[in-house]
């Protein structure tokens, strides 16, 4: 036995938030221009370092998006989206982030605060191809945020929270192919959502259109679960995924190591 004595390593914990919402038709995330470096001027998630050692890390979450943009937090529900902790995803030394992850409807435009030199909703689809770069890691955070939003979708009533109160299988259509990034066939679409009892419900007269039969109204349903889940064309459903959807993402290194006892909260 060594008697060398252990030393822990000086780890610093941060947070990061994949915040989604939809623009028109368009699925979009929200990124902050980096005012210090590194990298400064590039785009980037809001984020930083918890304040102290006592922090919580969901209240650090809500701390820095409220700081670095200017939403009301209290409009969202954060949860936990993975941990990301690869030894070189940060030149300023071991920085194991925690992020997390909320999709909504109706947010509002951003507004840059603390170290943030501008905060915009940008297009998820140019994050995804690489047209939009980001700092750090956060274009996989992204990703898998993306992913995780997605599979809500498939499994849970969330979409019609993007409709209005009462609104048309096409509108409903519309959400579905805006979060999953792909055309659907409209027949298909329709059958698939008959299929889910309690998913949508009639909403009694039919709405006129310009040409052609009105097309009928429906509003959401008592549902929050839905059985059959609405499968991505190419996906299949099985007990498997569902295992793998409920595990955490991000890396494999998992934070817990002690974090210095005034890291700052300036990334």
């Amino acid at each position: 036995m060594s008697d060398t004595l252990w030393v822990p390593p000086s780890v610093l914990l941060a947070v990061d938030l994949v915040i989604l919402t939809l623009r028109g038709i368009r699925l979009s995330v929200l990124l902050v221009e980096r005012g210090i470096d590194p990298y400064k001027g590039m785009l980037a998630l809001p984020g930083g370092f918890l304040r102290h050692v006592e922090e919580d890390l969901a209240a650090a979450a809500r701390r820095e998006l409220e700081e670095e943009t200017r939403l009301d937090v209290t409009t969202l529900r954060l949860e936990q989206l993975g941990v990301y902790g690869d030894p070189a995803r940060d030149p300023r030394g071991r920085v194991v982030s925690v992020a997390y992850l909320a999709i909504a409807p109706s947010l509002p435009e951003p507004a840059a605060g603390t170290d943030a030199s501008d905060a915009e909703w940008h297009s998820v689809d140019r994050v995804l191809s690489g047209d939009t770069s980001l700092a750090f890691d956060h274009q996989k955070i992204v990703k898998d945020g993306v992913e995780c939003a997605r599979v809500k979708l498939e499994r849970s009533a969330l979409a019609t929270a993007f409709c209005g109160p009462t609104f048309t299988i096409t509108q409903l259509q519309d959400v579905y192919e805006a979060v999953w990034g792909m055309s659907l066939d409209p027949r298909n679409f329709y059958r698939k959502v008959q299929k889910v009892e309690g998913f949508i419900v009639p909403a009694g007269a039919a709405r006129k259109a310009a040409t052609g039969r009105p097309a009928r109204l429906f509003k959401a349903g008592p549902r929050t679960i839905l059985s059959p889940p609405m499968v991505r064309p190419g996906e299949t459903s099985s007990a498997e995924e569902l295992k793998s959807e409920q595990t955490p993402r991000g890396d494999t290194d998992r934070a817990g190591s002690r974090v210095p006892s005034d890291p700052g909260t300036t990334r």
